[in-house]
C-alpha cells in the first residue's frame, strides 16, 4: 500500500509538472525572442529621425555609432541613390541579401531576414531620395538569452515538487501502513493463542475503527474461552459424584477378573476427570491473568456505569457531570474490577449525600497514569484519614470503609493509590491514581501540584459551562 501511494503521487505530480512546465518553457523562449527583436526595433528607431533630416554619410555614421549597443558592427543603413547620377550608400555592416532588402523596401514594413549567425531586422524609413532601410543584426545568442537558466529553474521547481509529493505520500503511506501492520501482527499473534495481544487505536479513522473492532473481538474471544473453560470445569466437577458412586459399587463386585477390570476402568476415568479439572483451572487462571494484563477502556466503562447511575440520579434530582470520557483511555485493570470500584464510589455518593446533591466523574489520562475523580457537592467527610483507615481495615455496614477497600485494592494492583479531599463542588473528592508503568503516585512536588491544578481548572470550567 505504501509503495502504491508513492507511485500514484509520483505519476500524478509528474503529469502536472509536465503539463505546466512545457508550456511555460515555450513561453519563456518566445519572450526571449520578442525581447531581442524589440531591442533591435528600438535601435532602428534611433536612426529613423536622422534619416528624416539628412542622408549625409558622416552624420549617419555618427548616428549609427551612437545607436550601437554591445559589440559594434550590428547596424547597417542602406540609403538609395539621390538624383539620376547619384549612387546608393551603404553605411555600417550589411548582412542581409540585396533581394531581402529590396523586398523590405517594396513591402514598406519591417521584416526579418535570416543571416549566418542570427537574423537581421530590416526597418524601411522614408527619406528625400526614396526608401532607406535600417538593418539591425540580432545574433542567435540574443534570441535565447536567459532561456537555459529559466528552463533549469523550471526543471528544479518541478523536481522539487515531485520529491515533495513523494515524501508526503511516503509519510501518509507510513501512517496508514504501520497501524495496518500492527493489526495484522496482532491477528497473527491471536491466532497463535496469545490472548493478551491488543492493538493501539491510532492512525486513520477507518484503521482506528478496525483496531477497536479487533480489540472487542479479542475481548469476546477471551470471555468465550473463559466461559468454555468454566463450563468444562463445572461439568468435570459434576462427574465426580457419579464416579464416586461407581467406585463404591465396584468395591462390592468381588474378586473376579471382570470386577478387577471394572475397578481399573473407573480409576482410569477418575484420573482423566481430575486431569481435566486441573487443566481447566490452569487455563482459567491464565485467561484471568491475560484479561488483567490487557486491561480495559476506562472511558467506556465510565460511560456505561454512568448511564446506569444517571437514571437514578434523574429520579433524585441530582446534577451529573462527566468529563474526559470522550476518547479511549486504556488502563491495566480488568473491566469487572473497574466497574465494581465505580459502583462502590457512586453508591457511597447516593447513600451518604442528600437527594438533589450534584456529583461528577472525571478521568484524566496523564503521561504515566490515569486519574479517576469522583466528586460530589455533599457535606463532605469530616475525617478523610479515618475513612481511609476504615478502607484499609474494612468498615462496617453503612460506612465508606467497604467501598474504599474495593477502590484501594484496585489502585494498589497497578502501583497507584487513593486520596480523599475537598472537591471543587464543595463536598468529597475521591481520587484514584492508576499507574500505567508501576510508578507511585506523586503526592507532592511540582508534578503532583500541577496535576491537581489542571484537574481543578477543568472542573471549574465545567461548572461554569454546565457541561
Amino acid at each position: 500500500m505504501r509503495w502504491a501511494l508513492v507511485k500514484v503521487a509520483l505519476a500524478v505530480t509528474a503529469m502536472v509538472v509536465v503539463a505546466f512546465a512545457v508550456p511555460l518553457g515555450l513561453v519563456v523562449k518566445e519572450l526571449a525572442r520578442d525581447r531581442a527583436y524589440g531591442s533591435a526595433e528600438r535601435q532602428a528607431a534611433t536612426i529613423g529621425p536622422v534619416l528624416a533630416i539628412t542622408t549625409d554619410r558622416t552624420q549617419l555614421e555618427r548616428a549609427v555609432a551612437s545607436a550601437e549597443t554591445g559589440s559594434g558592427g550590428r547596424i547597417g543603413v542602406h540609403v538609395p541613390a539621390s538624383g539620376r547620377n547619384g549612387r546608393s550608400a551603404e553605411i555600417g555592416t550589411r548582412r542581409a541579401p540585396e533581394a531581402d532588402v529590396a523586398a523590405a523596401v517594396k513591402l514598406g514594413r519591417a521584416s526579418i531576414s535570416p543571416v549566418p549567425g542570427g537574423s537581421s531586422l530590416l526597418q524601411p524609413t522614408a527619406v528625400a531620395s526614396g526608401i532607406a532601410v535600417v538593418e539591425v543584426f540580432v545574433p542567435d545568442a540574443a534570441l535565447t538569452n536567459g532561456v537555459t537558466t529559466s528552463w533549469l529553474v523550471l526543471a528544479g521547481v518541478g523536481l522539487a515538487l515531485v520529491i515533495g509529493s513523494v515524501a508526503v505520500a511516503d509519510r501518509l503511506g507510513t501512517r496508514m501502513v504501520r497501524p495496518a501492520e500492527r493489526l495484522a501482527g496482532a491477528a497473527h499473534d491471536l491466532g497463535k493463542g496469545e490472548l493478551g495481544v491488543r492493538v493501539p487505536e491510532d492512525g486513520p479513522k477507518e484503521l482506528r475503527l478496525a483496531a477497536s473492532a479487533f480489540n472487542s473481538m479479542a475481548d469476546q474471544v477471551v470471555q468465550l474461552l473463559a466461559n468454555e473453560r468454566e463450563l468444562a470445569a463445572d461439568l468435570s466437577h459434576r462427574l465426580r459424584t457419579p464416579l464416586t458412586v461407581l467406585r463404591l459399587n465396584t468395591a462390592s463386585l468381588g474378586d473376579t477378573p471382570a470386577a478387577e477390570q471394572t475397578r481399573a476402568a473407573v480409576e482410569q476415568l477418575e484420573r482423566e476427570v481430575d486431569q481435566i479439572i486441573r487443566t481447566a483451572r490452569e487455563q482459567k487462571a491464565q485467561t484471568q491473568q491475560a484479561a488483567a494484563a490487557v486491561g480495559c477502556d476506562a472511558a467506556e466503562v465510565i460511560r456505561e456505569r454512568m448511564a446506569f447511575w444517571s437514571a437514578l440520579a434523574e429520579d433524585e434530582g441530582r446534577t451529573v457531570r462527566v468529563a474526559g470520557a470522550d476518547r479511549p483511555v486504556r488502563i491495566p485493570v480488568a473491566r469487572p474490577e473497574l466497574a465494581a470500584a465505580l459502583d462502590a464510589m457512586l453508591g457511597n455518593v447516593f447513600r451518604h449525600t442528600p437527594e438533589g446533591t450534584a456529583f461528577a466523574v472525571d478521568v484524566h489520562n496523564a503521561e504515566e497514569a490515569v486519574i479517576v475523580l469522583v466528586s460530589d457537592a455533599g457535606p463532605g467527610i469530616a475525617d478523610p484519614a479515618a475513612a481511609l483507615r476504615r478502607g484499609h481495615g474494612g468498615g462496617g455496614e453503612g460506612s465508606t470503609g467497604l467501598g474504599l477497600d474495593i477502590v484501594r485494592r484496585l489502585a494498589e494492583s497497578t502501583g497507584g493509590d487513593v486520596r480523599i479531599g475537598r472537591s471543587v463542588l464543595g463536598g468529597t473528592e475521591v481520587r484514584i491514581w492508576l499507574a500505567l508503568d508501576g510508578r507511585r503516585a506523586p503526592h507532592g512536588g511540582r508534578r503532583g501540584h500541577r496535576l491537581r491544578r489542571t484537574l481543578r481548572t477543568r472542573w471549574r470550567r465545567a461548572a461554569r459551562t454546565g457541561t
